[in-house]
């Protein structure tokens, strides 16, 4: 069940990805600057999600790379670009994103967080004797992603706007882990701010 669900939060995420570049069409100003953002982080998890699932090689220093992105794309880069009713034009952010602006700001928060965790943790083993990551038999939410003290917060990790993780529990965990940190936070935001497709 928890496989299930978390191999559906990444596929919501590489479905955002294909859509998100018919929408920048007439963006401009800081809306077309939030989109290419979105757009690039989006291009990042795709790549994260064909390494973490196998279909393309698992490479330690391009996870690196991109999970430095990840870490500059979040946090106050993030809020910053989101100024107060800023939804003129071709804008996908939802006016609630302003009413809950804590909220936003934790998810902001978290993502930079999950892409420091993800930057450190780039090197761990990634379980299982074929190092599949995601792939192995113990599946995306086995063992090694809720071992090492890793605390289950109402219904799944880390979902909502409660307080996550630390860079400092992730890092020593399998990358897997620290990506799907920012698999479910981009999805849990995409769910809370964004315009429905």
């Amino acid at each position: 069940m928890r496989k299930h669900k978390h191999v559906c939060i990444v596929a919501n995420i590489l479905m955002l990805v294909s859509v998100s570049v018919f929408a920048h069409s007439g963006a401009t100003a800081i809306v077309k600057e939030r989109m290419d953002l979105m757009g690039s982080l989006g291009k990042s998890m795709k790549q994260l999600t064909a390494m973490m699932r196998g279909k393309t090689e698992y490479n330690e220093d391009e996870v690196r790379k991109i999970a430095v992105k990840i870490q500059n794309h979040g946090g106050d880069a993030m809020t910053k670009l989101f100024p107060k009713d800023s939804i003129d034009g071709p804008s996908e952010a939802l006016p609630n994103i302003w009413q809950k602006w804590d909220q936003f700001e934790a998810y902001a928060s978290r993502l930079k967080t999950y892409g420091l965790a993800l930057e450190m943790a780039a090197g761990n083993d990634r379980g299982g004797p074929s190092r599949g990551g995601m792939t192995s038999g113990q599946g995306m939410m086995g063992t090694n992603m809720m071992g090492q003290g890793m605390m289950s917060q109402g219904g799944g990790m880390m979902m909502g706007a409660g307080q996550g993780p630390t860079a400092e529990m992730l890092k020593t965990m399998p990358p897997d882990t620290s990506f799907m940190h920012i698999a479910q936070t981009c999805s849990s935001c995409h769910q809370d701010f964004r315009k429905p497709k």
